[in-house]
């Protein structure tokens, strides 16, 4: 039987990582596996383990967007993410570690 828990994470980031191989857009079209690994790397660096969960995920629907980065449970969606946006969205995690201190 399935159990309602509260998450363990202050922050969940999903970053999608679906591959259409090319047929049409998706988010693995703009490196976002890439995106997905840098994330993690500062994530532990930073000593945010278990706070923070980065998460792949698969189509999250605004591919024409992508790569697309969700931060939950605070709806933030981040859109057209490169490796050089890795540190504005390690900042909004930072902001809301803070706020849930």
């Amino acid at each position: 039987m399935a159990s309602e828990n509260i998450s363990p994470y202050i922050c969940h980031v999903f970053v999608c990582t679906n591959d259409r191989q090319g047929r049409r857009k998706s988010c693995a079209d703009g490196n976002s596996a890439a995106v997905r690994a840098k994330l993690k790397e500062e994530i532990n660096q930073r000593g945010w383990r278990g706070k923070v969960r980065i998460s792949q995920s698969g189509c999250l629907g605004l591919c024409q967007d992508g790569p697309n980065v969700i931060l939950y449970p605070d709806k933030v969606w981040f859109s057209a993410v490169s490796e050089s946006n890795v540190s504005l969205i390690l900042s909004k995690i930072e902001s809301l570690l803070k706020q849930n201190a």
